[in-house]
């Protein structure tokens, strides 16, 4: 079974299903992804490896910016050893006060994203006291 089609945050239309050398022409290894795009917005998200499930919601150049960031500093938390990764999403979750299933940073926004960098950081600090 297909997924829908996501609709863009800010235009409200369906995007289209592109493939990754339509948005990274410089990266063959991503050329057989697929990839939500809505080119008048420049928006666009990547799916699971292998599926049309969409990795989270359509972002824009801004967004894709903020989640790039969130990921660069919630990540270390679980992929160094600090934490085991469900142990992570869960303070994650905790945190910003949302339920552990819509934790997600593909589907935050920018706002959520700043959030989550500064207490991914103040959480990288309070592991290395130890």
């Amino acid at each position: 079974m297909s997924e829908l089609t996501p609709i863009c945050p800010y235009c409200k239309q369906f995007s289209k299903s592109v493939t990754g050398k339509e948005i990274y022409p410089h990266r063959k290894d991503l050329f057989n992804l697929v990839i939500y795009s809505c080119l008048p917005c420049n928006a666009y998200v990547g799916t699971h490896k292998g599926t049309t499930k969409p990795l989270g919601r359509l972002a824009n150049k801004e967004l894709r910016k903020a989640k790039s960031a969130a990921h660069r500093a919630f990540d270390p938390l679980w992929k160094l050893g600090g934490m085991k990764r469900k142990e992570a999403y869960k303070w994650l979750a905790e945190t910003l006060d949302v339920e552990p299933i819509d934790c997600h940073i593909g589907m935050f926004d920018v706002e959520t994203c700043e959030d989550v960098v500064m207490h991914s950081l103040n959480k990288q600090e309070d592991l290395c006291e130890w």
